[in-house]
């Protein structure tokens, strides 16, 4: 895997994955085929993804498509219409599709730079992250119904819990395409900025989250996304135990002093 030093990991064919400081980048590198996902390439999503959660050093990461034209298309329609036509039903996943739209835990913040078409899957893989921030030019879309076929990696389901439902319904079962205003406008992104600013303006983001405590932060994610789907009072225990899990930290202790000694704090993540 990649070192601290940003040099890229080796041994992956379709995407780039390298770790600055605290920050890891995940690119996916299919240009020719707008980043388009096929099987291999979700398992080097999910490799890249695990040791991303499991590395103590890195706090949080950045998953985008290489060139300018797109995010990610989605599946790669040709090898899927390969495996039907050779008599296959599809194109045979052993991993969750982007590695990470199923079976895929981790409390660390991930943003999405979404550099130009973010469709069927490729919309489903941001869905999957915590953050959007687009360019002027991302094209957004679940056309799959319009080839009969379900947005099945999380569409149905992630969709609905980000922007209101009734906008979800019509995206989802007319198939059709937006713009990045319109995501905007219905909260899918949070961010729309002119294309050569979308890496700096996504840094800006990551380097503010990275200023707080780690742990803390990992426990904002948690409670935000399990307590949604809780009861209130449920979701306000759930707040609660985790709570007292960070206040036992280290990192804790740190925050206030710093505060105190109005200087800046030193996080390690304990």
């Amino acid at each position: 895997m990649a070192d601290q030093s940003g040099k890229p990991a080796t041994g992956f064919k379709n995407i780039l994955y390298e770790k600055k400081g605290r920050l890891a980048y995940v690119t996916i590198n299919r240009p020719e085929r707008r980043n388009a996902i096929d099987p291999d390439t979700s398992r080097e999503l999910l490799e890249a993804f695990t040791d991303f959660s499991e590395d103590s050093n890195v706090w949080a990461a950045v998953l985008t498509g290489a060139g300018d034209q797109a995010f990610s298309a989605g599946a790669d329609l040709v090898a899927m219409a390969q495996s039907f036509a050779g008599g296959g039903g599809g194109i045979g996943w052993d991993v969750p599709f982007g590695g990470i739209t199923r079976r895929f835990e981790c409390w660390k913040p991930m943003i999405a730079a979404v550099n130009g078409y973010c469709l069927a899957g490729g919309l489903e893989l941001a869905l999957a992250c915590d953050i959007r921030i687009a360019a002027e030019h991302a094209t957004f879309g679940l056309p799959e119904p319009k080839r009969a076929i379900i947005p099945a990696a999380g569409g149905t389901q992630r969709l609905p819990r980000v922007v209101p439902l009734a906008f979800a319904m019509e995206l989802l079962l007319s198939g059709e395409r937006f713009d990045a205003q319109t995501a905007l406008r219905f909260g899918l992104v949070s961010r729309v900025v002119p294309a050569a600013q979308l890496m700096p303006a996504v840094e800006e983001v990551a380097a503010k989250i990275l200023e707080c405590g780690p742990l803390a932060v990992r426990a904002i994610k948690q409670a935000a996304q399990q307590g949604r789907e809780l009861p209130l009072e449920e979701g306000l225990k759930l707040e609660s135990q985790l709570a007292g899990q960070v206040f036992r930290s280290e990192d804790a202790r740190e925050g206030p002093t710093a505060f105190a000694q109005k200087r800046k704090p030193e996080y390690k993540g304990r």
